[in-house]
């Protein structure tokens, strides 16, 4: 499952009509769902069918189709920038990827994780705790980002 989410993901990045990646995304979310049912996290496993697989998907999809994006000639002047930035941030993240591979054993699981994460309301608690409190604000943040991004992305130069 691992291997067809990483090939989704590729095909997310390398197809040329947005319909089609979306689609791949929708595998993605899939394929990542199947493994979160496989390490008997069947909530998470749930949410990741019910929430992204589809009602957000269905959503980027809809704005697919109504934005009316087609496969039409990329301005590659406009494209460089992004280009050389998507490459830098692609490698930054692989390293950081490489990192935590070599600093974290491979059996490694958290105890408190294990024993006490079984339902919403445990997920919830240990979310807003002190441990866990950060991360949570800096995905936030991320996702108001990429929010602002895609606004930026689709709205019509004057």
């Amino acid at each position: 499952m691992a291997t067809i989410a990483v090939v989704c993901a590729l095909g997310v990045v390398i197809m040329d009509n947005p319909v089609r990646s979306a689609l791949c995304l929708v595998l993605v979310l899939f394929s990542v769902a199947v493994l979160f049912f496989t390490l008997h996290a069947v909530f998470v496993g749930a949410v990741q069918v019910i929430v992204y697989a589809g009602a957000i998907m269905v959503l980027f999809i809809f704005v697919i189709m109504l934005l009316n994006l087609g496969t039409g000639e990329i301005d590659k002047d406009r494209m460089a920038v992004p280009k050389w930035a998507a490459i830098i941030g692609a490698g930054a993240t692989l390293a950081v990827i490489a990192a935590a591979l070599v600093a974290v054993p491979n059996s490694y699981v958290h105890p408190r994780l294990a024993d006490h994460l079984t339902g919403p309301d445990a997920i919830g608690f240990e979310l807003f705790q002190a441990n866990w409190l950060f991360p949570f604000e800096v995905i936030s943040i991320l996702l108001l980002v990429a929010a602002i991004g895609a606004v930026m992305l689709a709205k019509k130069r004057i």
